[in-house]
């Protein structure tokens, strides 16, 4: 009998066993059609689990109910599963963080979250209390963070599983880019992780909330009074509101978007678009063709030169994991798609790996609205191209045609951004 997992596909409970099962080789399957407040109270199901709670797993020898328990179960299949820690202590500190995801993180978004969807009564008391209980936890989460590339060891464990579908809600509900940006490790983790292989699979496309969700209220019950015998009383209907009032009433129209800044500069003589297509077509002599080219179309009075250095390079321990958090970086770069063009290296054949980066800005300045707006810019250390300074000159040139070795080391991968 294979495993069957009851539980909506967006459940992010039932994520946990499901990534779970990704990184360990179990076979577990999505059962089909499942529809919460109906499949939960056939039955059958409630055999499985008698308060419908979801998910429940079918195993060959019963069901287990509890997302925890469930994915505790999947990782037990496999035998001496890295997913538990390589000793005893490992063990119990994956252990710990999986309390800590659950009683600290998941508990405090809920009682942050349910209420303002109209699933609990509503007191802004409670609310602020739940915030401030959840910002410690990430306050504490966040400093482990600043030092640790993964909660336990040097590589995924059920930890980060359990604490990644968690963090999965907030970031997708409540938790906007102005909270998060209070805690850059923990937007760091959460980010590079979401994006790893095995994480998107199951969880697809992450977005963050762009706003807290609107209260949906729901009032306390109030005891009812005893039925009043009242004589009827004539109701006087309000006359009709005029067409002019009324649209008045209406919201108003969204205004135009205000244009960005970058918009507003002097025409450049360099065509960005241009810039590209030279580079994304010359595939023979590269160094004649397009670093000659682009030194031809470079205008240093509309656009800039930048270098970037990742600030935590000794925590890029596992090739993978950096090549992913390179990767998330440029995703979340498309905003600046229309004024930007860059080149990442990931340098080093052992790690820990470098990351090291050159950008082209449209300006003078690194935009503000990509600082604002792309959290992986301060984990950057950012210095502007001297281009009268010939080694740096070099410099830009061996990052744009991916020279190898660069620096005296070998390059692990070369990303571009176009």
């Amino acid at each position: 009998m294979a495993l069957v997992l009851h539980a909506g596909n967006t459940n992010k409970n039932g994520y946990k066993a499901l990534i779970a099962a990704e990184f360990s080789g179990v076979n577990v399957e999505l059962v089909k059609d499942f529809e919460m407040g109906v499949s939960n109270k056939t039955p059958e199901f409630l055999k499985m689990n008698p308060i419908g709670k979801v998910p429940v797993l079918e195993t060959p020898d019963g069901p287990v109910f509890e997302s925890n328990a469930i994915a505790r179960y999947v990782t037990r299949l496999k035998a001496d599963n890295p997913l538990y820690g390589s000793s005893l202590i490992e063990y119990a500190l994956v252990e710990q963080w999986i309390d800590f995801a659950t009683l600290e993180i998941d508990a405090n978004i809920l009682r942050w979250f349910i209420p303002r969807i109209g699933f609990a009564v509503y007191l802004p008391p409670a609310e602020e209390a739940a915030i401030s209980s959840l910002k410690r936890a990430l306050t504490a989460l966040n400093t482990h963070l600043a030092s640790n590339t993964y909660l336990v060891g040097h590589s995924v464990t059920l930890a980060d599983i359990i604490m990644i579908c968690n963090l999965t809600l907030g970031f997708n509900r409540l938790l906007t880019k102005s909270f998060t940006s209070e805690f850059p490790h923990v937007e760091r983790y959460f980010w590079t992780l979401v994006n790893q292989p095995n994480f998107r699979k199951i969880l697809g496309e992450v977005k963050q909330a762009e706003s807290v969700p609107a209260v949906q209220s729901k009032k306390p019950s109030q005891p009812k009074e005893p039925a009043k015998k009242e004589a009827k009383k004539e109701v006087k209907k309000e006359p009709a509101k005029p067409k002019v009032e009324e649209a008045a009433q209406e919201e108003e129209a969204p205004k135009p978007k205000a244009k960005n800044p970058l918009d507003l500069l002097p025409p450049s003589k360099m065509i960005l678009d241009e810039w590209k297509r030279l580079y994304s077509n010359t595939k023979t002599n590269f160094r004649e063709v397009a670093v000659k080219g682009f030194w031809d179309m470079y205008d240093p009075e509309g656009y800039s030169l930048w270098f970037c250095n990742y600030k935590y390079n000794d925590e890029n321990t596992v090739s993978f994991v950096t090549l992913n958090k390179v990767g998330g970086f440029l995703q979340r770069m498309d905003l600046a798609r229309k004024y930007a063009f860059g080149k990442m290296l990931v340098i080093g054949s052992d790690p820990p790996f470098k990351v090291k980066g050159l950008w082209l800005f449209r300006g003078q300045e690194v935009p503000q609205f990509i600082i604002d707006e792309c959290y992986d810019m301060e984990l950057y250390d950012w210095c502007k191209v001297d281009i009268t300074n010939e080694d740096q000159k070099e410099r830009v040139n061996q990052m744009i045609e991916d020279h190898e070795p660069f620096e005296g080391e070998a390059l692990l991968d070369a990303k571009c951004f176009k």
